[in-house]
């Protein structure tokens, strides 16, 4: 058993950068990831704009061969678990490989294969669907192919929780590690969800943007002209590691992971409880689980969809948590610049959380024009902020009701 946790690498692939440098550059220079969907032909959509992870080559990391028998959300996983590794200067041959787990969640998995594959079907008969359908479409199948990639045999699975996935297979990492299962986890979410299906689905149950005269201004958290979240996609993972084993084989620590809450709304399909009451458990039981109180955090990544509902009840759920608090923290949603990456936001947000304690800077919240009078606290508006970061907070709530609170530290001895 272990008490503490840290943070040593970072893999990100996202509508921003292709790597954890190039994307925190362009979240704190409040560069915008959003564009006019190229990836199908969006002529007809509601919504014609995504956050597309662009110049994204998996078969240079991956090899053509490999990189072919993935889905793109795979693919995104494997790039960014690279990465990652390498940040953390892991060597995967000098360590005990039962003892390094990897938990990487996705919400829809590989949806678009199974749409294409589909289209085949109809098209051409059920012998020409590609016999790579099944391993290829299953959302565990992103864990699994990192895992056989770099040789983790510890515990290897996936958690779903719609768009709070990330941040619960980045919680559960933590418990594994606490519980003494493992001495390192790679953990994250992964997405790749901008097909034809994809946003007509979304589109269908009224959730984006349709904003499409003004790609790089839709995606506007708590602003009052906000109509909806632009999809996004891409990847972030986290190297978790016992301190102990950090210390001893002489790893650069980033921060230490204190915290986890997750919770239930029980209340609707799509919409989050009008009380916060759910979102202001997690981020409770968050803070208990860090043995903090609610005055030692500086900074929360909030979830901030840019919908209508969810800035507001979420702004809700914060002040029930935090009451004067929550006048004082330094809040931004860095969906406004990467759009929404459903089941990886959780873990992207989560990587941008610790690299705001590396390197004392909150990025911020961009296209806040018109502030929403319900949404009154400090949401760093258009402009990143340097300031001391000790403690964070990234939230995450998701379709289904579900809330995943995580908290980091500044690390010390």
């Amino acid at each position: 058993m272990t008490d503490r946790v840290v943070v040593t690498g970072i893999g990100l692939v996202t509508p921003v950068g292709l790597n954890s440098e190039s994307t925190w550059n362009s979240l704190v220079e409040g560069r915008s990831g959003i564009d006019y969907i190229s990836l199908f032909d969006a002529e007809g959509y509601e919504s014609r704009i995504a956050g597309e992870v662009d110049n994204f080559d998996a078969s240079a990391a991956l090899g053509r061969k490999e990189a072919k028998r993935l889905d793109r959300f795979s693919q995104f996983a494997c790039v960014a678990a690279l990465e990652a590794l390498e940040h953390a200067n892991l060597n995967m041959e000098k360590e005990d490989a039962d003892r390094v787990g990897v938990l990487i969640g996705s919400g829809v998995g590989g949806i678009i294969t199974i749409s294409d594959q589909h289209k085949i079907l109809l098209k051409r008969g059920p012998k020409r669907v590609s016999p790579f359908l099944v391993p290829m479409m299953l959302g565990d199948m992103a864990s699994g192919q990192v895992s056989m990639m770099i040789g983790a045999k510890g515990p290897n699975f996936s958690t779903v929780s719609a768009c709070a996935t990330g941040a619960d297979s980045i919680g559960e990492a933590l418990e594994m590690i606490r519980r003494g299962r493992a001495d390192v986890v790679i953990a994250g979410g992964t997405e790749a969800a901008i097909c034809e299906i994809g946003v007509a689905g979304f589109n269908s149950c009224m959730a984006l943007s349709t904003r499409n005269e003004d790609p790089q201004g839709a995606s506007r958290p708590f602003d009052s002209d906000r109509d909806g979240f632009v999809l996004g996609e891409g990847a972030g993972l986290l190297v978790l590691e016992s301190l102990e084993h950090a210390e001893k084989r002489g790893a650069n620590i980033l921060a230490e992971m204190s915290g986890y809450g997750a919770s239930s709304d029980a209340h609707h399909v799509t919409q989050p409880h009008p009380d916060g009451e759910g979102a202001a458990r997690a981020m409770k039981w968050a803070i208990e689980d860090a043995g903090i109180t609610p005055d030692k955090v500086d900074y929360i990544n909030a979830h901030g969809t840019s919908t209508p509902l969810n800035d507001k009840y979420e702004t809700i759920a914060m002040k029930r948590m935090y009451g004067d608090h929550a006048y004082n923290l330094a809040i931004s949603s860095t969906k406004s610049m990467t759009g929404h990456l459903l089941g990886a936001a959780g873990a992207i947000e989560a990587a941008f959380t610790v690299l705001a304690i590396k390197n004392d800077i909150v990025p911020p919240t961009i296209n806040i024009e018109n502030p929403d009078p319900d949404c009154d606290l400090n949401y760093i508006p258009n402009t990143a902020k340097k300031q001391p970061v000790n403690v964070a907070m990234s939230n995450s709530l998701g379709f289904g009701g579900h809330n995943a609170s995580l908290v980091f530290e500044r690390f010390a001895q």
